[in-house]
């Protein structure tokens, strides 16, 4: 029988140990879902994130919050034995760690898979580095940008003519932060059986090459890489942003049927469909050179309103293109609580994400807003571990924690 309101990961505790993107979306993920997630940061400069993006109130950024929710913060000088032993006292009281220390870093710092494992055989270790484990690059230190070049990530973006452009955000590390989750939950859900845990070790560079999917596969079998399509679809037209008489919008036609559809009902251009070179989508696409102006021209003489009125009614793929603030701030993401707001003492009102787990009809809470720097430090080494008062005070004198 499930508990109502009770979620999933509910009694799992997460040391995360990790920085900046792919580590802490991982872990934000896995609270997101209920796990009791703390957060390990540097008693001085904190996770790097701290320092970018838009400032939101002293020691918290827009960056940073994106990535930080549903977990607690506490500070910890991993560089002193004494900070190394308390990190080792919560891994042996945690179900999952989570470090992206560049290769070795972890062991240096008596953190690594084997030395907690003895600790805790039912530990589940997740490494997350620029590049595998396997490669003789594992040293090397991984930033995402630096992926998209390599990856080829960069060289299938943008428009055809144009040089490397890589994604508006962090994608490798969003994508492996991400498969970083399925792999832990796997590994939790194998743990029930066999009571002990695993080294999960993700890289970069292997989701980077991921990413690129069937451009990446299209490339190989053509030895040589595919033409850029920019917002357009490489074998489906028509597909991509057009220009309305008043502004952008998506059109996505999915097959003949809706070609048709949009050439009769949505534009009011019955000779298209009829004509044999457009009848069929691959004809369409053999034939896009010819189509696409005469959409684009037919396009621009009506209302983007209008258009998505007739697409509705057709069923046809569509939405109209919007900003990122009016995307945040429009009704649709208001219907759907896509957004949390609280107020943040320092900073006052503020908006976040909120989790994009809807699980019985419920989405998934924000219980804890992002953290300020430390605010959980104390909480936690006292819940965890038992200490007192008087060694919390020592800790702090001598900026362990």
């Amino acid at each position: 029988m499930v508990v109502q309101n009770q979620q999933p990961l509910a009694g799992i505790r997460v040391l995360d140990l990790s920085r900046v993107l792919a580590g802490p979306l991982c872990g934000m993920a896995l609270g997101d879902l209920g796990a009791d997630v703390i957060k390990v940061e540097h008693p001085e400069r904190g996770d790097d994130t701290r320092d970018w993006g838009v400032r939101v109130g002293s020691r918290n950024t827009s960056y940073f919050n994106s990535a930080n929710r549903n977990k607690r913060s506490m500070c910890l000088d991993l560089q002193t034995e004494e900070g190394q032993n308390l990190a080792r006292r919560l891994a042996a009281k945690s179900d999952i760690v989570i470090q992206n220390f560049k290769h070795g870093g972890a062991e240096k710092l008596n953190l690594g898979y084997e030395q907690l494992q003895a600790l805790n055989p039912r530990i589940i270790y997740c490494s997350i580095s620029g590049y595998s484990p396997l490669s003789p690059e594992r040293g090397r230190p991984g930033y995402d940008l630096v992926i998209q070049g390599e990856s080829g990530i960069m060289a299938m973006n943008g428009e055809e003519g144009q040089g490397p452009l890589k994604f508006g955000v962090a994608a490798v590390d969003m994508f492996t932060g991400m498969h970083a989750v399925q792999a832990i939950l796997a590994v939790l859900y194998e743990r029930v059986s066999t009571g002990r845990g695993r080294h999960i070790q993700m890289a970069l560079y292997d989701h980077g090459l991921a990413v690129t999917s069937y451009y990446g596969l299209a490339a190989r079998l053509g030895g040589e890489d595919p033409p850029k399509f920019g917002n357009s679809h490489p074998a489906i037209v028509p597909y991509g942003v057009f220009e309305a008489k008043d502004g952008p919008l998506v059109i996505a036609v999915g097959n003949n049927g809706q070609f048709r559809q949009f050439c009769e009902q949505v534009i009011l251009r019955p000779d298209l469909a009829a004509d044999p070179r457009f009848e069929k989508n691959t004809d369409r696409a053999k034939h896009r050179e010819i189509l696409l102006p005469i959409l684009e021209e037919s396009i621009r003489g009506h209302r983007r309103a209008d258009l998505i009125e007739r697409m509705q009614k057709a069923g046809i793929p569509c939405g109209e293109v919007q900003g990122l603030y009016d995307a945040l701030e429009s009704p649709r993401t208001e219907a759907a609580r896509m957004l949390h707001r609280y107020e943040d003492p320092e900073a006052g009102p503020q908006a976040i994400h909120a989790p994009t787990y809807v699980i019985d009809d419920a989405r998934a809470p924000v219980r804890h807003n992002p953290p300020h720097f430390g605010q959980h430090t104390s909480e936690v080494l006292q819940e965890v571990l038992g200490i007192d008062a008087d060694t919390l005070h020592s800790l702090k004198a001598r900026r362990i924690i």
